[in-house]
């Protein structure tokens, strides 16, 4: 279904990660760099530290470590703060100066470092109300919590949830709303069925995966799970559409490799698949595997940042990718403290790095 050519390549100007977790401390130290590594000018990060990002100074000092242990000074980080009855609306009009860009939603328990997260959205009627007014997104961890009783799971938590967006992107037709991470057809088509309010990322490891991949492999699983044939057929599709609002996002999310290879009788494995030091070669390999190569540049960098109105200016880094024969994934990236593992690990990839003008 490929339809480049080795040696054909494509240019991208300022590739934009609208959805990464870069950790804190000996952790972050490793993969923060690797944001450059895998291609990428701009990391909209994750709050879901411990403890959670939930104030501005907070929030500039997590952006100054990461800018240290960046490497690259070209590298734009911005910031979210974790949605919580710490966060208050008078406070939301100094958020932008302070770098922050957007609240992040998560449903108490769905996710890594979600015992902070949320049960009810009336309450924030009035921060929302000010997030409207100063232009603060909301991101929406797309999920809710497992239920038997309700015959909820992992598996159609996702589809649960869409109600829920629906009714936030009609109460605030000014507030901008990503669903983050989306993994199913009834996703696509509830953002569709939204106003221009309301937009999605899409990670690559869902592009590639489905439940058949994660059962049984842990470097696989992550949160919300890869569903069904026909859901990846879905995310695939709306980027080959070209629909402005489908966005990367990649949900990078890395975690010691021990923690991600061991499962005990009561607890299991780390939630989240690393993809940031390979992100953009292997973003290129999936979209021409499905045909859509040519939507490279709007997926990874032109659709986000005219949602979140980032335009890249005259000057921006421009990265230049080449279909090849195949380069192989490091089976892992390790420093003094920490080993993590990326996705596709020992694997080929037919897209790489080949010139950089910063």
């Amino acid at each position: 279904m490929s339809t480049a050519n080795y040696g054909d390549t494509i240019e991208v100007t300022a590739p934009a990660d609208f959805h990464v977790h870069l950790r804190d401390g000996e952790l972050s130290k490793l993969v923060t760099p690797h944001v450059h590594k895998g291609g990428f000018y701009l990391a909209y990060v994750m709050p879901n530290l411990v403890p959670p990002i939930t104030t501005t100074e907070m929030a500039v000092e997590y952006k100054k470590r990461l800018k240290d242990y960046s490497g690259s000074s070209k590298v734009e980080f911005l910031m979210t703060l974790y949605l919580s009855d710490a966060l208050h609306p008078s406070d939301v009009k100094n958020w932008k100066a302070a770098g922050i860009v957007g609240v992040k939603s998560y449903p108490r328990g769905v996710t890594t470092n979600s015992d902070e997260g949320i049960e009810s959205y009336d309450k924030y009627d009035e921060l929302f109300k000010a997030m409207e007014v100063h232009g603060i997104v909301l991101n929406l961890h797309g999920e809710i919590p497992s239920d038997h009783s309700k015959n909820i799971c992992v598996l159609n938590a996702e589809e649960r949830f869409l109600p829920v967006l629906a009714n936030l992107a009609n109460k605030y037709p000014k507030l901008r709303i990503v669903l983050e991470h989306a993994t199913t057809a009834a996703a696509v088509n509830a953002v569709k069925a939204c106003g221009d309010n309301v937009a999605c990322t899409i990670t690559a490891h869902h592009l590639s995966l489905t439940v058949d991949d994660w059962a049984g492999q842990s470097f696989h699983f992550c949160k919300p799970v890869a569903k069904f044939p026909d859901d990846r057929r879905a995310l695939q599709e709306a980027i080959k559409s070209g629909n402005k609002k489908f966005f990367l996002g990649s949900d990078s999310a890395p975690h010691p490799s021990l923690s991600k290879s061991t499962a005990t009788a009561t607890s299991g494995c780390a939630a989240g698949v690393y993809t940031s030091p390979i992100l953009l070669p292997l973003v290129a390999h999936l979209l021409d595997s499905f045909g859509a190569i040519d939507r490279l540049a709007d997926f990874t960098s032109n659709f986000g940042r005219r949602f979140y109105q980032i335009p890249a200016d005259s000057n921006a880094p421009k990265v230049l990718v080449e279909k090849v024969q195949g380069v192989s994934v490091h089976a892992e990236y390790s420093s003094e403290w920490k080993t993590v593992v990326p996705f596709w690990a020992n694997k080929q990839i037919e897209w790489q790095i080949v010139n950089v003008k910063e």
